[in-house]
């Protein structure tokens, strides 16, 4: 199977050239956030408060990095079940935000989102933590250091594998259309 490469931002146009079931290759800026962060990233929003990051053309993955070891950029790092952000993501998705990267079904008010907003939703393999580290060249915490693991990170990543499970036309992996 042919890999697409895609290097951040997510612009729109990139998005409408992806469909559901593309491998895909991704390098550049990424944010870590779960569902905890996702609360307070939503509650910054309706205070009318700054956010961490600026949403446009951003891709944001679910996951809370395990601490690295001696020498290690990051820890283990796999996808978390993407369901936890469901209620916070079409928010996102409106304000700018065009990729997700976790592991399992979405509502359909996300996939709605998706298509209304133009977004895509990746899959990572979930128990493969230790080899998509190895994508990880930098870390930054940037947000919410009281949640640990669950802060706000941006990561600069390198060939992360990928494959488009939801794509901006309404099409999903998950179901049949």
């Amino acid at each position: 199977m042919e890999q697409i490469k895609i290097t951040t931002p997510l612009t729109h146009d990139k998005v409408k050239s992806l469909k559901a079931g593309d491998s895909v290759l991704l390098s550049g800026t990424i944010y870590t956030a779960r569902d905890a962060a996702h609360k307070k990233i939503c509650e910054a929003i309706s205070k009318g408060e700054s956010l961490p990051f600026d949403l446009k053309d951003s891709i944001v993955y679910y996951v809370g990095p395990c601490p690295a070891k001696e020498g290690e950029i990051i820890g283990s790092c796999g996808p978390t079940t993407s369901g936890r952000m469901d209620a916070y993501a079409p928010t996102l998705i409106s304000l700018g935000e065009t990729g997700m990267i976790g592991k399992g079904q979405r509502t359909p008010e996300v996939y709605s989102a998706m298509k209304k907003y133009g977004a895509i939703y990746f899959g990572a393999i979930g128990g493969c933590g230790a080899l998509i580290a190895k994508c990880v060249k930098s870390v930054t915490e940037i947000a919410y250091p009281e949640l640990l693991s669950e802060s706000v990170k941006r990561l600069e990543v390198e060939d992360f594998p990928l494959i488009v499970i939801g794509d901006s036309f309404g099409n999903c992996m998950y179901k049949a259309e």
